[in-house]
Formats: C-alpha cells, structure tokens, sequence
C-alpha cells in the first residue's frame, strides 16, 4: 500500500490538531507559532560574529562596529527577530552559527555595505543569510533603522 505525502503531512496537522485544537493556533502566524513552542532563543552574539562574512565592509568598519553594538544591546526578543529577519527562522542551529543553513548548504551570515541612500532600511536575503547594510552616519540611526526594520518589515519582500 502506497501512502501519499501529502496524506501524511494531513495526518500529522490532524494530529497535532487533537492535542492543540485549531481555534486555539489560528491567531498566530507562523513566526508566532514557531517562538511559542520553541520559546525565545538564546542568541550567542561572539558565535555569530565569528561565523560572519563582510563584503564592502571589513570587521574594523564603523557600522560594522556599530552593528555589533546594536545587536548587543537587543534584548532576546529583538534578537529573535533579528534573526528571523535575516535567516527566515528564530532557530539558533543546534551545533551554532557555523551551522547556519542557507540556500546552498551551509551559509555563514553576511554583512554587505549598502551604499545607496542612508535613508534605507536595512534589507534581509533569508535564502543567503544576509544583511544590506547601508553606511550610516551615526549609531543612532544605524540602531534606529535596524529596529525598524526587523519589527516593521519580517514579512514580505521589497520592504525598504
């Protein structure tokens, strides 16, 4: 007997359904529904750093510098969604950011210099874990515009 995929994921949802009815979830989105039952991360700031790759900037550069610090001083929610904004997921991988996945296997978070206006958002490429980062001319705004933008603009494309 041949059991259909499709079949089984329904059986799983069904499943699923009995121990949280449907009512219950449907408020949430999937982002929601995902930090619900797994909870909020903990996100590991030096691992991320040390798996991460610049383009148009170095480590030394100043947004770079003050990326970190921002990043730093992001409670863990805002960590989370950081997170989902740039990898798609609130899920720190099991063995760390060395692990990260991206469109092609294992991707390493990206850091690229946005050198088109400073009045950007921040834009996230979640197949490639990565970040455009336009050159801001203060830590305030750099800080400012990334919380705008991971709270703001977690869903759809095309947001800056």
């Amino acid at each position: 007997m041949v059991i259909s995929e499709t079949y089984v994921n329904w059986l799983r949802l069904e499943c699923f359904y009995d121990i949280i009815p449907k009512r219950l979830i449907s408020i949430f989105n999937e982002q929601e529904l995902e930090l619900l039952i797994s909870g909020l991360p903990t996100i590991d700031i030096d691992d991320l750093k040390a798996n991460t790759e610049y383009h148009k900037y170095q480590a030394t550069s100043l947004q770079v510098q003050w990326f970190w610090r921002a990043l730093r001083s992001f409670d863990q929610k805002d960590r989370a969604q950081f997170l989902q904004f740039v990898t798609g997921t609130s899920k720190v991988p099991l063995q760390g950011f060395a692990y990260l996945e991206g469109m092609n296997g294992y991707q390493k978070f990206q850091i690229h210099r946005d050198d088109r206006s400073t009045d950007r958002l921040p834009v996230a490429h979640t197949c490639f874990n990565q970040l455009d980062l336009p050159a801001y001319e203060t830590y305030d705004k750099l800080k400012r515009m990334l919380l705008l933008a991971i709270n703001e603009c977690s869903e759809g494309f095309g947001l800056a």
